[in-house]
């Protein structure tokens, strides 16, 4: 047993938070007393008690002369909740195993110095490139003030996610179907674009009906009706159109009278400027997207340099046609040795499907 292991399952903890806790991390707690676990604890939801108050809760023994195990910087700060450090100081907690510093600028390495000057011995970066990758969202979110992004697509092995007529349903299979909904949950936001919304009329709803999940669509005119199906079962509020001026202001009023929040946007190379609309939307503390599509809209956003990772579902099916409609369209790249290259590559298969979740190497 030594720090790895405990780490280990600090992480395993902080997992079970995945899509709940938004604008704050994933954090998960275990502490160590005579080479035994006597707690564990993780951070449930925003407002709640933080991981390391969790575990002192659910502790079994007294944890004076105790070590604990995180995977992120304990608060420094008052914040939803009192600070942690300060709560670790009064516990009699004699060593604190950390994975990772905390990016928000209010702690920041501050928890660290008064531990250690409080007399507790602190030891920082035991599996820190796990605990990175599993903060992602929030680590971005703290110190570029931009949402974590992900583009979504269900593609044939040619790379297509249509017929040349239009003709989609269904490239993946049910399960795969579902598999994809499931992923909605661990995301704040999905975004499509304005003719994937006429065209399917979906519902963007998280497969977890407990799920808060915020709708975004791209309407540069404001094209969209009231009687779509996104606006249906969720609350008007948590419903965002991004449009330009181009859009009727009768029409903005009628939106905004039901609750939904129109942001006009300025345009970037005749289209809606997405770092601009991502900047305002991380304002709104919308920490992770999901774009659902269309394939100009990803294919915007990755020209933008806004994508961070891709999910990428991959049917055994052939459309064999020039005219067919790509999963990614608009990159317009002409040599090779520009093509957006991926890294990080997982994959594995859904039934007779396949998923790729790769990062975007970023140039």
């Amino acid at each position: 047993m030594n720090d790895i292991f405990y780490m280990k399952r600090v992480l395993q903890l902080a997992k079970k938070a995945i899509g709940k806790t938004s604008p704050n991390p994933y954090v998960g707690a275990v502490i160590v007393k005579n080479g035994k676990m006597i707690a564990e604890g993780w951070h449930k939801k925003c407002g709640g008690d933080h991981a390391e108050i969790d575990a002192f809760n659910n502790a079994k023994s007294p944890v004076k002369g105790a070590t604990l195990f995180v995977n992120l910087e304990p608060c420094f700060h008052v914040g939803r909740t009192p600070p942690c450090a300060e709560a670790i100081i009064k516990s009699g907690i004699k060593k604190v195993v950390i994975a990772m510093k905390d990016p928000n600028p209010l702690t920041n390495g501050k928890s660290i110095a008064k531990l250690k000057k409080a007399g507790i011995d602190v030891k920082v970066g035991i599996l820190e490139n796990e605990a990175r990758i599993l903060n992602g969202a929030f680590i971005k979110f703290m110190t570029l003030k931009m949402p974590l992004v992900v583009g979504k697509c269900a593609q044939t092995l040619d790379g297509k996610i249509a017929t040349r007529t239009g003709d989609s349903k269904w490239i993946t299979s049910e399960s795969t179907r579902q598999f994809a909904r499931k992923l909605r949950n661990e995301f704040d936001a999905i975004l499509v674009g304005i003719n994937t919304v006429l065209k399917d009329n979906p519902c963007l709803n998280a497969a977890d009906k407990n799920k808060t999940i915020k709708k975004i669509v791209l309407d540069s005119s404001l094209k969209i009706s009231l009687k779509a199906k996104l606006f249906k079962g969720c609350s008007p509020q948590n419903c965002f159109i991004a449009t330009t001026r181009r859009a009727s202001k009768q029409k903005i009023a009628q939106f905004e009278k039901k609750g939904i929040q129109v942001i006009v946007c300025p345009f970037c190379k005749g289209k809606i400027d997405l770092k601009w609309l991502f900047k305002e939307l991380a304002k709104k503390q919308i920490m992770s997207i999901l774009i659902e599509g269309g394939a100009k809209v990803l294919g915007n956003a990755i020209a933008s340099g806004l994508v961070d990772k891709m999910h990428i579902y991959i049917a055994p099916k052939i459309v064999g046609d020039q005219k067919a409609l790509s999963s990614i369209d608009g990159l317009n790249i002409s040599h090779i040795g520009k093509a957006v290259l991926l890294k990080n590559i997982e994959m594995r298969f859904l039934g007779k499907d396949i998923f790729i979740s790769a990062d975007i190497l970023k140039k």
